[in-house]
């Protein structure tokens, strides 16, 4: 049936891990696959025992005073193997290992020889009027004393007893009780397992689902092959291809820009020509007339004579400055810039970047048909996995593990009533146990409380009390019950604590540590022809190191099964589920893949002849030095404005009348002059000076500037004629990859759900638990451990406590015989006839008491 188990979870695991190959992995788009379902397990390998546990803690302490030495691996092994005894060694090793337990036990069983013995003889002497069996008592000095101490003696004796007995009673009753408790732990053993088995087939379905979320993602790219392959292929070609359609597209706009730039300076020389000469008569009258105004006889006044001389040497400066109407034209150059514009250059450069941007449709359209055919790949590998799983027998293993599973659990539940039954017997045999050491115990406690409660110290010994003779006679009967029970509680104190010690010793804590394990996995030590055991029981190969303490552990941790029990060897799953033969052909259809990209023109042949067409515009023979020249000059002289206050200022000096009217009328005049024309030729002014700047900057070798770009634009197009299909290939790989990685993404994430979700052993780690840890360990030994250990107290001290009690009722209980006095000087006769008690002296003999006719109690 072990085997069965195995290769169902085999096969589980077989379903999806198969998969696996050493592949490349690319960073594709990470894919999210969710979590694999899992119920919780409810079993709670863990047991707490409660308030019993410091006792429990105290008895393996005391274990480990009694066998302090650590776990004998070699005597195991060697038993095991049946080579114990070979060597006269192993019996002094073992002796050595186990001298704490024979030594006690040896104590153990002279007390139990020895005590009945020593009770017979004990008995038959007290027959005799020996050992105390005398009723007559000696009278001493420090009487009380000596009863005061052996009373104090007998209750602390009888309180360790009583201590001991509740602990061997609380040891018993925890038993009961976990043994009661444990069918519902066994039956969430079962469960757990019935969970383990029926929901493995479900978690198998979800890996082989989640294939349609791969399936589904690397359909997606295929689909959007255009935007993935085809924008990788157009970015890597317009590294090249968009800064040289760029430069075509400036230069287009140069063109643009050197017709305006021509028109202006064409437009701007005439209007300043005309202006310019407009201008010059204007200023030519204004000189007249106010050369006539100064020429009038109020200029002769002294008053007015010098500041008319200063006005009148002014008039020089009413000119122009900058001479138009020398500078050469650009008409020849307009004309042929404008028959170069006659071609759309702009609108050429336009289709290229269309032509370009088309570059995704056009893989769309060439990969049509492999890419239907990697389709069909990947419908076929979700097919061929469905179809495989399909294959495997899981149903019927899994109905087969659970027939058998049904039939352990109703077996244990047939027999766990006759657990209980037997446990009962048990229970009740400990407590007769514990029974008798409290009746022992109770005699004591009566005897020490009616003795103490009934004892007089006036009274002489023939004479006590009723009570306190009750109470000497409890405590003979409490000795009488030790030596009838004793012996046969240290029997059963020294069978268990044999028993149960060694269990601790040699298994519970060898378990905890994992020791015990260590041991199992000794090569050749279960079967002397297998090296390890276990994988020659699993997989009929010996050979392979699968260890009982690295499964234990692997299922501790709730790992798969898969891996806790190296399943690979037994089906190796990359043998029957091969994905990467898939992966190969897909990969292979898309390296063959090819992208022609020859139809893409950049800029034709017309567009580049109107690039050296503009070349050869001639705008370069432009003589901008004399434009310069005469942009850089002002266009009079003087400021009209600064001329026309300063001439009115001076006009201010002269005296009131016709003389100020008619310079300040000049001065108006001039300003007029200056708003009207002035203004407008230096606005032409700087109209032509912006349009033959950009015209200098453009003409700066303009040939070699178009070459360029020519050539870039050649460049471009040779790449994507010619070596295109290298950086095709190298974005296919890079988009192969791509695709080929969300299988490898969902490969690796079904080998790290087989290894640590899928048909996870936490249930088979949880039985051994219960099963050795829990019950046989932490239920049964430990308290069969404190039962003995409470028992095993109690019965030795019954030893002092029969001793306290023995000398104890000789104070308690009613005498025959008393002592009596001779010494008249030491004690009066009257003491004697009252029958007070007297002190023994060398000269005392007893004589009978008339008063007491009752016959004499003897023991």
């Amino acid at each position: 049936m072990a085997v069965e188990l195995c290769l169902l979870l085999l096969l589980f695991c077989g379903s999806t891990i198969s998969e696996v190959q050493p592949i490349y992995k690319p960073p594709p788009g990470t894919l999210d696959f969710g979590f694999v379902p899992a119920k919780t397990y409810d079993t709670g390998a863990y047991h707490e025992p409660g308030p019993i546990g410091i006792l429990f803690k105290v008895v393996h302490a005391f274990l480990y005073v009694v066998q302090p030495n650590p776990f004998p691996q070699d005597l195991i092994r060697k038993l095991a193997q049946q080579k114990f005894g070979n060597t006269q060694g192993d019996y002094q090793k073992a002796i050595y290992y186990e001298i704490g337990f024979i030594v006690s036990a040896a104590l153990g069983l002279l007390f139990i020889l020895l005590l009945p013995l020593v009770g017979l003889c004990f008995c038959m002497c007290r027959c005799c009027d020996n050992c105390g069996g005398e009723m007559h008592q000696r009278q001493k000095k420090n009487a009380d004393c000596q009863r005061s101490c052996f009373a104090t003696f007998l209750f602390v004796a009888s309180l360790i007893i009583s201590v001991g007995v509740l602990c061997a009673y609380a040891a018993n009753q925890h038993l009961t009780s976990q043994v009661r408790g444990a069918k519902k732990l066994v039956n969430s053993n079962f469960k757990d397992l019935k969970v383990f088995l029926n929901d493995t087939p479900a978690q198998i379905d979800y890996l082989v689902s989640q294939y349609n979320t791969t399936k589904d993602k690397a359909l997606s790219d295929l689909n959007n092959v255009g935007p993935l392959l085809g924008s990788r292929v157009q970015e890597q070609l317009g590294k090249e291809v968009r800064p040289a359609l760029d430069a075509a597209l400036t230069m287009a706009g140069a063109i643009r820009e050197t017709k305006e730039a021509l028109e202006n300076v064409s437009v701007s020389v005439e209007v300043l020509q005309e202006g310019t000469e407009r201008l010059h008569a204007n200023l030519t009258d204004v000189k007249m007339h106010l050369s006539n105004t100064l020429n009038d006889s109020a200029c002769t006044a002294a008053q007015a004579a010098s500041t008319c001389n200063i006005i009148r040497n002014s008039l020089n400066q009413l000119n122009i400055n900058a001479n138009f109407s020398g500078l050469p034209g650009v008409s020849s150059q307009l004309a042929k810039v404008n028959d170069v514009l006659k071609i759309d250059l702009s609108s050429l450069v336009q289709k290229g970047y269309a032509a370009f941007n088309d570059t995704p449709d056009l893989v769309v359209n060439q990969t049509k048909n492999i890419l239907s055919d990697i389709k069909n790949v990947l419908e076929s590998i979700g097919s061929n996995i469905s179809n495989f799983t399909k294959t495997l027998p899981v149903q019927k293993i899994i109905a087969d593990l659970t027939i058998y599973l049904t039939q352990s659990e109703a077996y244990v539940q047939d027999y766990f009533p006759v657990v209980e039954q037997y446990d009962f017997y048990r229970w009740l045999g400990c407590l007769i146990l514990c029974c008798m050491v409290v009746l022992i115990v109770i005699f004591y406690y009566l005897g020490l409380l009616c003795g103490t409660c009934g004892y007089d110290k006036h009274a002489s010994p023939t004479t006590r009390g009723c009570i306190s003779n009750t109470g000497g006679n409890f405590l003979m009967a409490g000795v009488g019950f030790s030596f009838l029970f004793s012996w046969v509680l240290m029997i059963v104190v020294v069978l268990t604590f044999v028993t149960g010690g060694n269990i601790e010793k040699l298994v519970c804590e060898p378990f905890e540590d994992k020791t015990l394990f260590k041991v199992l996995d000794t090569p050749y030590l279960l079967n002397q022809h297998w090296k390890n055991y276990l994988s020659g029981i699993l997989f009929n190969n010996p050979n392979i190191n699968l260890t009982f303490e690295k499964v234990y552990s692997d299922c501790k941790e709730n790992k798969g099964i898969y891996t806790s029990l190296h399943l690979e060897h037994l089906f190796n799953i990359n043998e029957f589920l091969n994905v990467s033969m898939y992966t190969e052909d897909v990969a292979l259809r898309i390296e063959h893949i090819q992208i022609n990209l020859s139809k893409i023109v950049l800029l034709d042949e017309i567009g580049k002849e109107n690039l050296l067409n503009f070349s050869s515009s001639g705008i370069e023979g432009i003589n901008f030095g004399a434009y310069l020249t005469e942009i850089n000059k002002s266009v009079t002289k003087v400021d009209l404005l600064s001329f026309a206050n300063d001439l009115e200022a001076r006009a201010d000096q002269l005296p009131k009348g016709a003389l100020e009217n008619a310079l300040k009328g000049h001065a108006n005049n001039i300003r007029m002059i200056h708003s009207q024309q002035v203004v407008p030729l230096e606005q032409a002014m700087s109209t032509l000076n912006q349009s033959i700047r950009l015209l200098k900057r453009t003409s700066s070798e303009l040939m070699v500037k178009v070459k360029n770009v020519i050539s870039a634009v050649n460049a471009a197009q040779l790449l994507i004629n010619n070596n295109a299909s290298l950086v095709i290939v190298q974005e296919t790989k890079k988009y192969m990859d791509t695709i080929v990685g969300y299988f490898e993404q969902y490969i690796e994430w079904v080998k790290e759900s087989i290894a640590m979700e899928v048909a996870a052993c936490k249930p088979i780690a949880n039985v051994i638990d219960t099963a050795v840890d829990i019950f046989l360990c932490s239920y049964v030994t430990d308290s069969v451990n404190t039962f003995w250990f409470g028992l095993g107290g109690s019965s030795i001290f019954l030893i002092p406590a029969i001793i306290f009690a023995v000398k104890l009722s000789k104070y308690y209980r009613r005498m025959d015989t008393e002592d009596v006095y001779d010494d008249v000087e030491s004690i009066p006769m009257k003491n004697m006839e009252n029958g007070n008690n007297g002190y023994h002296k060398e000269h005392l003999y007893g004589i009978h008491n008339p008063v007491i006719t009752s016959s004499v109690e003897q023991w």
